[in-house]
């Protein structure tokens, strides 16, 4: 995995189900640095981090770019979602961030909140010999008035999922494996799982 993400490996070692492989990071293998995530999309980024990790590695490459789009930012903060505060923010200085940026625009009611997590997930065997696989995962729901519980991680706490009621549970109150069952991560694991099994993993 192209990560140094504790809180992504977890969730992908629970989300693949594929028992005969063993899942490591750039930190397990001691590959220092980190690739330029410029891409303009999800996809772009996750194919960058893949070929990256795969160069250095010479090992099968796995890896997730993801984040929040909320429709009264245009779409926004979509591909800076880790860095929306600045380079050095915080999960909790992101989220007051767009809390803010939400208030300041007038998008007070539900209706205006609405947002849905992405993932993209990029797999690819060292020298290219095969296609990529890309898969994607959405989350779609709405930005909650304020963060509420201390579960998950990233914007949890503020996203309310589209089956909960307004003012109701945020992804930051469901337990794991409520999200699991659920998450954008969920989704795209899913089908990147079953393409990998076609290939014999």
């Amino acid at each position: 995995m192209a990560t140094r993400s504790p809180h992504k490996l977890a969730e992908l070692r629970q989300l693949l189900h594929l028992p005969e492989v063993e899942l490591v990071t750039l930190d397990d293998l001691g590959i220092p640095g980190d690739p330029v995530e410029d891409g303009a999309t999800f996809a772009d980024n996750a194919l960058i981090k893949a070929r990256w990790g795969a160069a250095r590695s010479s090992l099968p490459t796995m890896a997730d770019d993801s984040g929040i789009e909320v429709d009264a930012l245009d779409g926004g903060p979509g591909v800076r979602t880790k860095r929306y505060a600045g380079e050095a923010a915080n999960d909790a200085d992101n989220n007051a961030k767009l809390l803010t940026e939400l208030a300041t625009l007038g998008a007070e009611t539900p209706e205006r909140r609405g947002a849905r997590y992405v993932c993209v997930l990029a797999f690819l065997e060292p020298g290219g010999t095969d296609e990529p696989i890309l898969a994607e995962g959405t989350f779609v729901g709405r930005i909650a008035a304020s963060p509420r519980g201390t579960g998950g991680f990233g914007y949890d706490p503020v996203f309310e999922p589209d089956f909960e009621a307004p003012g109701a549970r945020t992804v930051g109150q469901m337990s794991q494996a409520e999200k699991n069952a659920v998450s954008h991560r969920a989704r795209a694991a899913a089908t990147i799982a079953a393409a990998l099994r076609r290939r014999g993993y």
